[in-house]
């Protein structure tokens, strides 16, 4: 055997072993997160809140997501606000359908007209702020649905005056077909395990999640508004972690909410997730640099073949296996209660070589596709390759 070959066995050996660590501290993270939230108890502070929703077109599942901020059990009062950048866009049917079945909610239309940076969702918030009644917003994505209790949940935080930022966990419902499937298996096994190990290392959360961001007019004009996220990509990000250096707290709570997955090519799926990748890359560099040692079963893959398939490599990867399968069940199941994880564990293998094979990819540029348009990445912000402007984009 060369020295290359035992040098590629002991690299992949290692690496794996740093993402069996890595997955013990995941479900260590699990664990901390679920202590710290039923710890916690419900004030009874229910401040007035504006919802604030940007939309562009209709999707099968929206409606439904549209319904669930109209019945809400609770005690504050509520507005929902809509932003469209065109009274021609196809959700403004939608809006005045809901706003006949739900006559007692206070629902308004806002147009936003302007293009103020090539992220069009942080556009129209800037342009929707001026328009909301109340000192708490709560921005989410069109396609977020929500149960009874969530803005009770989101709320309660801002009891504490230091408290800038409030977002949830998410998981993602398949539209149907594998490359959908793959990526809601990401988000419940992968993504969130993630978020709560980065809450536990780092001594709580610094960011944002796009599922979920409530705020008050207060701490927003603190950093500028949203009209210093517009030419950005990572509005989510940007925002938390502009809150916390501007000295405010942010929170994470126990309220699980649910976005659509929408079926995708496998073109489709790649780009998605080679944007996802390469945002959060211009994000957290130091931290997704690190992300390649959490791919354990991957590493572990590359162990068995390097090795010939040697007995010692195939008890690392059942070990492996073992540890992967328990971190997705008790971030998925327990935490998120997200029941698709079941029913998809077995493709947990092809998910997480999928995973590494896009970090990877990440590092190769900068070009991001959104919408259908493509852009270039300097420093979080999107640039229209083509193009020394920056242009509109939607989510």
């Amino acid at each position: 055997m060369d020295n290359l070959t035992l040098g590629i066995q002991a690299a992949a050996a290692l690496l794996t072993l740093c993402g069996i660590a890595y997955g013990l501290i995941a479900l260590l993270s699990a664990r901390a997160f679920e202590r710290a939230s039923s710890a916690k108890e419900n004030s009874g502070f229910a401040p007035a809140v504006s919802i604030l929703k940007p939309v562009r077109g209709v999707d099968a599942r929206m409606y439904a997501g549209l319904v669930s901020h109209c019945l809400q059990e609770y005690a504050g009062e509520v507005e929902l606000l809509f932003g469209v950048s065109s009274l021609e866009d196809p959700a403004v049917a939608l809006i005045a359908r809901l706003r006949v079945e739900y006559p007692k909610m206070d629902i308004r239309l806002v147009e936003c007209p302007l293009v103020l940076g090539a992220n069009g969702k942080a556009s129209n918030l800037a342009q929707m702020v001026p328009h909301a009644r109340f000192e708490h917003l709560v921005v989410n994505d069109s396609d977020i649905r929500v149960s009874p209790r969530y803005l009770r949940r989101v709320m309660a935080p801002f009891v504490a005056h230091t408290t800038g930022l409030v977002t949830a966990p998410y998981i993602g419902r398949a539209g149907g077909g594998l490359w959908s499937r793959l990526e809601a298996l990401g988000i419940s096994t992968d993504f969130m395990v993630g978020v709560l190990t980065a809450r536990r290392l780092e001594g709580g959360i610094r960011f944002g999640l796009g599922s979920t961001l409530a705020t008050t007019k207060s701490a927003l004009a603190s950093i500028g508004g949203f009209d210093v996220l517009a030419p950005l990509l990572a509005d989510d990000y940007e925002l938390g972690a502009r809150l916390c250096a501007a000295g405010y707290r942010v929170e994470l709570v126990h309220e699980v909410v649910q976005t659509a997955v929408p079926r995708y090519s496998l073109r489709g799926f790649c780009e998605h997730q080679l944007r996802w990748a390469r945002g959060t890359r211009d994000s957290r560099r130091a931290g997704y640099l690190g992300l390649g040692v959490t791919y354990m079963v991957p590493w572990a893959l590359a162990a068995v073949l390097a090795s010939g398939f040697a007995l010692w490599s195939l008890s690392l990867l059942s070990l492996a296996l073992l540890v992967r399968v328990a971190v997705a069940l008790m971030v998925g199941v327990g935490v998120l209660e997200d029941e698709q994880v079941l029913h998809d564990v077995l493709l947990l293998p092809l998910r997480d070589c999928l995973g590494l094979f896009f970090w990877a990819w990440s590092f190769a540029g900068d070009e991001v596709v959104w919408r259908g348009e493509r852009f270039r990445l300097r420093d979080g912000e999107l640039q229209r390759v083509g193009d020394n402007r920056f242009q509109r984009t939607e989510e």
